[in-house]
């Protein structure tokens, strides 16, 4: 996404950009907020990658040139612009989706067991208020 929150994806009909419609999504960070440089290139960055002739619609093929490609192919450009090693997609499955996909279904799990046994969720108050 940018950063600005609108979501990049890649389907059939090519590129879409959407400011609503993932918010039941996993977001996996990948920059640093160290990183300054490069988050204030983000952006323009995503986008020019983005109308590359690659993600044309025709070009879509659902096993093997899909939005997870669209995605590690965005990823792995600005590795290399940054003069690091890109990664495969068993790698960056195994370091940034399963780890982030495992937190998302513990948290759901814990949800659907309070939720079915009566508890309810309260948000706790301020540190302020308790003074």
């Amino acid at each position: 996404s940018s950063l600005s929150g609108v979501v990049y994806h890649y389907n059939e009909e090519g590129i879409h950009r959407a400011e609503t419609g993932w918010e039941q999504c996993i977001s996996i960070p990948l920059v640093q907020p160290d990183m300054f440089g490069l988050l204030q290139q983000w952006d323009t960055l995503l986008e020019e990658f983005s109308v590359g002739e690659a993600w044309l619609p025709h070009r879509y093929e659902e096993h093997d040139h899909n939005c997870y490609t669209y995605a590690l192919a965005f990823i792995n450009s600005v590795l290399t612009a940054q003069g690091k090693q890109q990664m495969s997609k068993n790698e960056f499955t195994e370091k940034f989706v399963i780890p982030q996909a495992k937190k998302a279904s513990k948290y759901i799990t814990l949800h659907q067991e309070l939720t079915a046994n009566d508890f309810y969720i309260v948000p706790l108050p301020d540190q302020e208020k308790q003074c």
